[in-house]
């Protein structure tokens, strides 16, 4: 270990001990992995359908694939389950259908084929309103009728499919009670004075429970309710919902999967390489329901990889899928993906030869790992910002959110606290993108934020309550935010900080029990719009309580442009609305980061951090050097 570094963690030494004590002991007689990573955290889930963050995707990935696959180095989706990616053999000549001829010799590790109907059901479940995925808009967004199915909406003339409340085991989605489908007739709705009225998100929910379905089934008229009223011969069900053979989504046969869109998408295949759109396995799901059927004794997965064990606060342990098509592509036999949320502790097992690729280390060392053959440093398709509830008093006064804006001085944070060549960032969309012109935010200004601060009715932050400042753990995420308390307190602003561990953090921000929350986000896609539609009014990964019609038109008209600089210019104008209104605040733009041992092969550092496991080699002859 060079010397600077180890000064650098000489105060940590007697900790980092007692880290590597536990460690051992939780390890026991386990043998290594053939490739061991640090994943920064304990999963959220392994559910494709409920996972949202980088620790997760990188599990899921290696468990399943789908359609297609990014390509390590250029991110360009290659086929996985698909045949081809050739527009010309699977893209209908409007640009709205794709026919996607799927290999025949794909298998669960079950033994039994994956099919079409797979990625339909799957599909059908990532939409289905009761599974509350926050990621459904990479369908919902883009597919015939998709938004219809997964917001409930049904209209009079309609076919539509009823589930009874007859499950065989309660609060579980799949297996689903009995189903029936006819054409709806007619829906009874609460008085208008109650629609008028203005309604929170729950009420809005009871009153739609309420409602009376008149359907014809099977030539016969019967009314549905969730919540059918005493005395009328109303039957209760447990969903209405448009019909999913209405979705532009069909299994055409066993290998032949076909997808109807609204509009030309040219990133579509883009969408198709994203986690959430793996297939499961049906009779797994149904047999054990959620979350049981994603424990490792239970899963059923179509990937590379499967897991071998799961040990909470320590590892996912993979092993190689012996019924994987592609099995012989796959050089490793065995992978660790450490739980260290500590970069600190994550750094020392990497310098001491335990870990083989380390993201994301610590700044405070960052400039002694520049230039090491084993560094790696790339400009990022990502963002850091901070998420602002704009339900709560202040901040639902524009003027108020401009001021903190102002306040932060980003070049310091950059410059002085990170120091690894990241950006400071005054749009949403970072400028990696070349065919696009980012819309900016005024600069840091410390005078102007406290002119806007007493335009706001807070002079010198005279009658401003506290504010509280929520991040998860992670040195670096506390450095950042105590840089921006020090930067409100000039303005005369009390800021408090409190930090979570990352399953509460998410469950936090996304019940919105926050003032001003960090965040970070990795483009999907690379186009403006995978960082812009975040934030249409009450789009699930929104989380800020904002909302404005304008910024929805745009973000609706983009999709419906075929002219691709029209399409930018569009684009640029929503960015241009939410940078004037800041319900997010942009810090920087993240630099992807990665310490990679000289023997690991196939790892490429490319725009959106993606290094997927199944391109990963290691040359033992070159780990056996360094080693001794």
């Amino acid at each position: 270990m060079p010397q600077t570094i180890r000064k650098l963690f000489l105060p940590t030494a007697i900790s980092l001990l007692v880290v590597a004590v536990l460690w051992a002991t939780s390890l026991g007689t386990l043998p290594s992995a053939e490739f061991t990573f640090n994943n920064g955290t304990e999963v959220k889930s392994l559910d494709p359908a409920q996972v949202t963050g980088s620790p997760e995707g990188r599990i899921v990935h290696a468990l399943f694939d789908g359609l297609y696959r990014p390509d390590p180095k250029t991110l360009e989706p290659q086929p996985a389950l698909a045949l081809s990616a050739n527009p010309d053999e699977i893209l209908s000549s409007d640009g709205k259908t794709y026919t996607f001829s799927l290999r025949r010799d794909a298998q669960w590790s079950d033994g039994t084929a994956v099919t079409a109907e797979d990625f339909r059901w799957s599909w059908q479940r990532l939409l289905h309103p009761e599974t509350a995925s926050q990621y459904h808009f990479v369908l919902s967004a883009y597919v015939v009728n998709a938004d219809k199915y997964n917001a409930g909406i049904v209209d009079p003339g309609d076919r539509v499919e009823i589930e009874l409340p007859d499950r065989p085991r309660d609060l579980q989605l799949y297996p689903r009670g009995t189903m029936l489908s006819g054409k709806l007739l007619e829906i009874q709705r609460p008085p208008l004075a109650d629609l008028l009225r203005e309604l929170s998100d729950d009420e809005k929910a009871e009153q739609k429970r309420k409602w009376i379905y008149t359907v014809q089934v099977d030539g016969q008229q019967r009314k549905f309710s969730q919540q059918p009223p005493a005395g009328q011969d109303v039957e209760r069900c447990l969903h209405v919902l448009l019909n999913f053979n209405q979705v532009g989504i069909r299994a055409i046969d066993p290998y032949t999967l076909q997808v109807e869109l609204k509009n030309q998408t040219p990133y579509f295949l883009y969408l198709m390489q994203f986690y959430v759109t793996v297939p499961v396995n049906r009779e797994c799901v149904e047999k054990f329901g959620y979350p049981d059927w994603i424990r490792p004794e239970n899963i059923v997965v179509n990937g590379p990889f499967q897991i071998e064990f799961r040990r909470l606060r320590d590892r996912i342990r993979l092993k190689k899928n012996p019924l994987y098509w592609n099995k012989d592509a796959i050089a490793l036999n065995t992978v660790d993906a450490l739980a260290v949320e500590s970069s600190t502790t994550g750094l020392n097992m990497y310098l001491e030869g335990d870990v083989d690729w380390m993201p994301s280390p610590p700044s405070e060392v960052i400039p002694q790992l520049e230039g090491r053959e084993d560094y790696h440093a790339m400009s990022s398709l990502s963002i850091y910002f901070y998420r602002v509830n704009v339900t709560r008093e202040p901040f639902d006064n524009p003027l108020v959110r401009m001021a903190l804006s102002r306040a932060i001085d980003r070049e310091r944070i950059c410059r002085a606290i990170l120091r690894a060549g990241q950006e400071p960032a005054y749009s949403l969309v970072p400028p990696v993108l070349t065919n696009y012109v980012a819309a900016e935010a005024p600069a840091y200004d410390l005078e102007a934020a406290r002119r806007l601060l007493a335009q706001a009715g807070y002079p010198g932050g005279r009658g401003l309550r506290s504010i509280e400042i929520l991040f998860n753990t992670r040195s670096d995420h506390r450095k950042v935010a105590e840089a921006i308390q020090q930067d409100w307190q000039r303005l005369g602003v009390d800021v408090r900080l409190r930090n979570l561990e990352w399953q509460t953090h998410l469950a936090t921000t996304r019940k919105m029990e926050y003032d001003v929350a960090r965040a970070g986000w990795i483009g999907d896609y690379p186009d403006p719009n995978t960082f812009l539609d975040l934030f249409v009014t009450d789009g699930v990964q929104n989380e800020t309580g904002w909302g404005n019609p304008d910024f929805d038109r745009l973000i609706d008209r983009a999709t419906r442009e075929p002219d691709a600089a029209k399409r930018m210019q569009i684009l640029h104008e929503a960015e241009e609305i939410i940078m004037g209104e800041l319900p997010v605040l942009p810090i920087y733009f993240y630099v992807s980061i990665n310490l990679v041992k000289p023997y690991v092969n196939g790892f490429f550092s490319n725009s959106q951090d993606l290094h997927p496991l199944p391109s990963i080699s290691i040359d033992p002859l070159q780990k056996k050097k360094l080693v001794k």
